[in-house]
């Protein structure tokens, strides 16, 4: 019995050598060495191109067996309420009173108004512009993901076997390799830097820490196959500005970081992520905040302000949002970092949701888990564009600024330019809103009254 056992347990140990050492060899190879190097082989882009036709395919499939069974492919969109074009108030409620209003002698609401501002209300409880941006974006097509669609696994005995075989591949080849890219770029990067943080010479330990965060977030980028197209990079950021961008996810730092390095803004954290905090500080200029500083505005802008005046520093990165919104528009920005006196380089990132939702849901999802659910996709597909650098114009206050340029990048992206706080999905209603609806209810009635009066005096 020892006679078998034996050769069977070195032909096991043979074989799991062999596939240790094809594996870091292929990883080196193919993946290690161009990160180091910035070049790339083509080989992500040749998978996007065969997983697009696999999922053509595979929507193909689901249409001719929806159409052979008699079945409804895709769930009905009937909208509960029939919604109006948007009108002002005044008209509305013209509308709603009819002409059977008589004048009266001073401002008064109708008991008619209610009904109005019921149905508003109901309106923006079942559709409401804030909600269902923090919610997943929706497909019409299916990408071997998710079963989204109604009645899908019961049409087609090909694309259940297609769904089993790209999670044997997501989860048993794809996950593995990222997760091994993952922990060696991360751990790169905290050797590195804090390695770095002891040479004294201050123009070696920047230059050598920009090579090395390009190094490891390409490292990072390959961890998340990231296909990435940037355009127009002479309008890339430049030293001694802030570079501005809309906020889907905090991939979205790894993205920007892949093509030129920048200098974080952020709170510092305990565990992991302040590991990494503490490490890339010691050689490159970051700015960490302390939980008790975060809302002094006068000491973030201050070492805001010191550090675009000094030009041989990065730029910095912010994303003006301050929470994560489903790339499907742009929400309000704080105008914190527009009041400093320095150039603007505002930046377009959009997503391909056929590949994998990359929208981080905070409130729904932990960090690892999201990162866990990212590196199971298919791959983080998205374009990149580099606005014109943008500048404060004479008479021109923050928050008008912050508009401009959050206008810029929703036109570039193809994003829903929207004018609401992102705060919302945690905050309640600020009174101001409120006011402001009061006010101008106010304001109609008022001038319902002048214009009655205008018109005794003619008369």
């Amino acid at each position: 019995m020892a006679w078998f056992t034996i050769p069977v347990e070195n032909l096991l140990c043979r074989c799991l050598c062999i596939f240790i050492t094809v594996w870091l060899t292929l990883l080196i190879v193919f993946i290690m060495v161009p990160a180091v190097l910035g070049i790339s082989f083509g080989i992500r882009r040749l998978y996007m191109r065969t997983l697009l036709k696999i999922f053509e395919w595979a929507t193909s499939r689901m249409e001719m067996g929806a159409k052979e069974k008699n079945q409804q492919l895709y769930k009905p969109c009937n909208g509960i309420i029939a919604k109006k074009p948007p009108t002002s108030l005044q008209q509305d409620l013209k509308e709603l009173r009819g002409s059977a209003s008589c004048p009266r002698s001073e401002p008064q609401f109708e008991m008619a108004d209610i009904f109005f501002f019921c149905r508003r209300g109901v309106e923006s409880i079942l559709d409401d512009e804030v909600t269902k941006r923090f919610s997943s974006q929706e497909l019409d097509s299916w990408n071997l993901l998710t079963r989204s669609n109604y009645n899908v696994r019961h049409i087609s005995l090909r694309l259940t076997v297609i769904w089993g075989l790209g999670v044997l591949v997501r989860y048993g080849v794809l996950l593995p390799l990222r997760v091994t890219l993952a922990v060696t770029g991360i751990g790169l990067l905290v050797v590195l830097t804090t390695l770095l943080g002891f040479l004294p010479n201050r123009e070696l330990r920047f230059s050598l820490s920009e090579k090395i965060h390009l190094m490891c977030h390409r490292i990072c980028v390959r961890a998340l196959t990231a296909i990435i197209t940037y355009h127009n990079r002479e309008n890339k950021p430049k030293n001694g500005g802030i570079c501005v961008s809309n906020h889907t996810t905090p991939i979205d730092v790894i993205i920007l970081a892949n093509d030129g390095c920048y200098s974080m803004v952020g709170q510092v954290h305990g565990g992991l992520m302040g590991m990494i905090q503490r490490a890339m500080v010691k050689s490159s200029p970051h700015i960490w905040f302390e939980r008790s500083e975060v809302k002094d505005r006068h000491l973030v802008a201050k070492r805001l302000s010191d550090h675009v005046a000094d030009k041989t520093k990065q730029p910095i990165l912010i994303f003006p949002e301050g929470t994560c919104i489903n790339n499907t528009s742009v929400m309000m920005f704080k105008k914190g970092s527009f009041e400093i006196a320095c150039t603007v380089y505002p930046v377009a990132i959009k997503y391909d949701p056929r590949f994998g939702d990359a929208f981080w849901n905070s409130s729904k999802f932990g960090m690892v888990y999201y990162l866990l659910r990212m590196m199971s996709s298919w791959a983080v597909v998205c374009s990149v564009w580099y606005l014109p650098p943008m500048n404060r114009e004479e008479g021109e206050d923050a928050v008008q600024f912050a508009n401009r340029v959050k206008a810029a990048i929703a036109a570039q992206g193809g994003l829903v330019d929207l004018i609401w706080d992102g705060g919302l999905k945690r905050a309640k209603v600020k009174d101001a809103f409120k006011e402001e609806q009061q006010n101008l209810y106010s304001k109609v009635l008022l001038g319902e009254q002048d214009e009655r009066d205008l018109g005794d005096d003619q008369h």
